[in-house]
């Protein structure tokens, strides 16, 4: 990418704005899909949380304070949207978020969506056991 600072001016200015969010989108999607995928685990659901995502980095730019690099601001909103979005299915079914993403997990041997081998599901049923500060850094 260009230099960050040159990138996120354009992201401000209205005459340049469309296509400099049109290289974010190109730059980001498949690496936030993972990420939130790695979340809530299901392709529907991550493809909801990444458009909820990119809408809420769309608009809260001006906010940007340039603390960090971008893209760590970017994974931290991705992270919020998808914690956010499985408090809000536990609460909507009156389970615990540990119920949610057990559900969850039990879902990815059918998932079309989902390549990932024995270990790999082994892995998230482990990671889901733990204390959901633990589960983010592992995740």
């Amino acid at each position: 990418m260009q230099n960050e600072k040159a990138f996120i001016e354009q992201l401000l200015n209205p005459k340049t704005q469309q296509v400099a969010f049109r290289e974010l989108l190109q730059l980001y999607q498949k690496p936030l899909y993972h990420h939130i995928r790695n979340i809530v685990l299901n392709h529907d659901d991550t493809d909801d949380v990444l458009q909820n995502t990119f809408l809420k980095i769309f608009q809260n730019l001006s906010k940007f304070k340039g603390e960090s690099k971008l893209f760590s601001w970017i994974y931290r909103i991705a992270t919020n949207e998808a914690l956010t979005f499985l408090q809000q299915k536990a609460r909507k079914k009156g389970i615990s978020n540990e119920e949610v993403q057990q559900k969850a997990i039990n879902k990815l041997e059918s998932d079309v969506f989902f390549d990932g081998d024995e270990i790999q599901l082994k892995l998230q049923k482990a990671i889901a056991l733990l204390p959901e500060k633990q589960q983010l850094v592992l995740k």
